[in-house]
């Protein structure tokens, strides 16, 4: 798995909580709610996470620990949420459709 570099990563997560504090400031603004949406987007796709949130918390994690330490909470983390997904209904066999049937009166 690739990682990204600490300091990009450090540098988009000070950005996602900077324009995060703008926003909880002028939560009517379009625009500042347009370019926090923007940076916890990227902040998502840097760290392989769908919520910007979960992305914020994976970066901070990641800043702290090394990348071999990181990498195995990784995978842990990842063999949990597998585990804890559904799994698919056994297949129902069907029968191969059958000649169109006619009525006796439609000969």
């Amino acid at each position: 798995m690739l990682l990204p570099a600490k300091a990009e990563v450090a540098r988009q997560l000070r950005r996602y909580r900077a324009w995060e504090r703008v926003m909880l400031a002028a939560p009517n603004d379009r625009t500042v709610r347009t370019t926090f949406e923007d940076s916890g987007y990227t902040l998502c796709v840097l760290m392989g996470k769908r919520c910007a949130r979960e992305a914020a918390d994976a970066a901070e994690r990641y800043l702290r620990t090394n990348q071999v330490a990181y990498l195995q909470e990784q995978q842990v983390t990842c063999l949990q949420e597998q585990n804890e997904r559904p799994r698919p209904a056994t297949s129902v066999r069907r029968r191969p459709p059958t000649a169109e049937r006619r009525s006796p009166a439609g000969r």
